[in-house]
């Protein structure tokens, strides 16, 4: 939560308690949250809480770059790189709904310069890549 606070100083934005709270969700489960999941349980220690006050916490996290929208799942997840320009690749498992996020600019340089070769400028969005997690591949093995 410091490492956030910080972030958002040094970038003059302003983290919210409502912000901090909406964050503090997501960073405390393993797995990514939909923003109805969010809202219930936001709604434990806020009776008022609505969708629209989910959805724009969200927008300012994203945007932020302290979590991602991961759109396979339509859920959100912490964000482990906050460097500037930073997009993400996230892993997801078609499975368990698990999300690992790998920092491989290498491959995020890849990506960009066979898009460039289209003329085709990329975003800084996750790029989202659906398989198996460990976990779940020796399940299916044990089957």
């Amino acid at each position: 939560m410091a490492y956030a606070e910080q972030l958002c100083a040094d970038r003059g934005l302003s983290f919210t308690p409502l912000r901090r709270e909406v964050y503090a969700l997501i960073c405390a489960h393993g797995a990514p949250l939909g923003a109805y999941e969010l809202l219930d349980q936001l709604k434990q220690s806020r009776d008022n809480a609505a969708p629209v006050t989910v959805y724009r916490a969200l927008e300012f996290l994203v945007a932020a770059g302290l979590v991602h929208r991961v759109a396979a799942l339509n859920a959100f997840t912490a964000c482990h790189g906050h460097e500037p320009g930073h997009g993400g690749l996230l892993l997801v498992c078609k499975n368990c709904s698990n999300v690992f996020e790998l920092e491989d600019r290498g491959i995020e340089r890849s990506i960009s310069r066979s898009a460039a070769d289209l003329a085709f400028t990329t975003s800084t969005d996750p790029v989202e890549v659906k398989g198996l997690c460990q976990d779940c591949q020796s399940t299916a093995e044990a089957s």
